[in-house]
């Protein structure tokens, strides 16, 4: 069951950056803008750079290899906002100071055996 998981204390990211956590498997990408946290993918679903090592302005990350920017609310492709590509988001919340992220845990995988084998 997924839950929300501590990354780090509130005061370690400074304003207006991000950083890289692993959470449930997953890299996510933490950020402090305007005096709130946000959480998406930190992979860049272009070419896989760490969005949490890009800039911040104006609500979105741009992607430190391309530029590609992506909003750090709901990881929409800002460059292209109608396209299906973005970053997934995750739930953040503080409590008692610690900064926790939400990652939903992984699908289960398929352990179907092939009908057959060949030889």
């Amino acid at each position: 069951m997924s839950e929300y998981k501590s990354v780090a204390d509130v005061g370690e990211i400074p304003e207006g950056e991000g950083r890289s956590y692993s959470v449930n498997g997953r890299m996510v990408a933490v950020f402090l803008s305007g005096g709130e946290y946000y959480a998406i993918s930190d992979t860049c679903p272009h070419m896989g750079a760490s969005l949490g090592a890009g800039a911040i302005e104006d609500g979105a990350v741009s992607c430190p290899w391309h530029c590609w920017r992506f909003s750090i609310k709901d990881g929409t492709w800002l460059d292209s906002p109608n396209s299906k590509l973005k970053a997934d988001c995750f739930s953040v919340r503080v409590q008692d100071d610690e900064i926790q992220v939400l990652v939903p845990d992984p699908p289960p995988r398929s352990h179907s055996a092939p009908d057959s084998v060949p030889m």
